[in-house]
């Protein structure tokens, strides 16, 4: 696919664009409309594909629960091995589009690795994650940053407190969520290990206040987000915070969502997976 339209579809989904500027400049780029129903296909989410782990898995416990957040009851999808005892925790934290069927697919591939997972649904106060992605994305962009992270602290709480946790506490996000999980490891030197996918980069001067390693994976076709990498590893290290940086080259943005086709790299998915399983086991053992 031209990577020009790979490109607005990055811009609209984060930028964002309205749907109609979206479609608009999509037929300019197609030249014309008749194609844009299969473009679409294999650009937008397609959430059927979101079962690497089943739900009904007997390895696995997994089910839609809460936990008390400041202002509210945050809901969240759950998802823990059975037959391991305790073990321990990570949050894993959803893109722009709220907690949908491939974010609770990841939280189970996360339980079948041996963690009690959580996904919060961080746009549970404003009512939960809607069925209609694009309503999602602009929800997302309504909600104050301090309050997703005391929620999220609050999901550490809730981890800590569960029979099921060793205590360890760690947490993965992808795209929005990966840069949740920066700020996350910003505000709470409790952390014990973060993992963001693509995540848009803190402010370098916070890096100080980091204290959980930290591993990070980025897209080489991703301009948008790479931009601050430079300044992000300067600042890492600077305070020595450990931390690992892995460059996937010639793939996009949201390369590990497998529900997009087009942007789906199932190689690079796979190699990132590993290594962010590995790095979890050794971090929160």
């Amino acid at each position: 696919m031209d990577q020009r339209i790979i490109d607005l579809y990055d811009e609209y989904t984060h930028a964002p664009l309205p749907r109609r500027v979206f479609l608009e400049r999509l037929t300019l780029l197609a030249g014309g409309a008749a194609g844009i129903p299969a473009i679409l296909s294999q650009i937008e989410p397609n959430y059927a594909l979101a079962a690497q782990v089943p739900e009904n898995d007997p390895g696995i416990d997994a089910a839609m629960t809460g936990y008390p957040g400041p202002a509210g009851t945050v809901k969240a999808y759950r998802a823990a091995p059975k037959g391991l005892g305790k073990a321990p925790a990570v949050i894993v934290i959803h893109e722009n589009r709220g907690l949908n069927p491939y974010v609770q697919d990841v939280a189970r591939r996360v339980a079948k690795a041996g963690f009690v997972a959580l996904a919060p649904d961080l746009l549970s106060p404003l009512g939960g994650t809607p069925a209609d992605p694009d309503q999602a994305r602009d929800l997302i962009a309504k909600l104050d940053r301090a309050a997703v992270v005391k929620d999220l602290q609050a999901a550490m709480t809730a981890l800590r407190a569960d029979t099921a946790v060793t205590g360890k506490v760690g947490a993965v996000g992808f795209c929005w969520g990966g840069g949740m999980v920066n700020q996350l490891a910003v505000a709470a030197p409790d952390l014990d290990a973060g993992v963001a996918f693509y995540g848009p980069i803190p402010e370098p001067a916070q890096a100080a206040a980091i204290k959980a390693p930290l591993l990070l994976h980025y897209a080489g076709l991703d301009q948008r987000i790479n931009a601050g990498i430079p300044a992000y590893d300067e600042a890492l290290k600077k305070a020595g915070v450990k931390h690992e940086i892995f460059m996937y080259e010639g793939v996009n943005h949201a390369f590990h969502n497998d529900t997009s086709a087009e942007r789906f790299d199932k190689a690079a998915a796979d190699l990132a997976w590993d290594r962010t399983i590995a790095f979890l086991k050794s971090a929160l053992a």
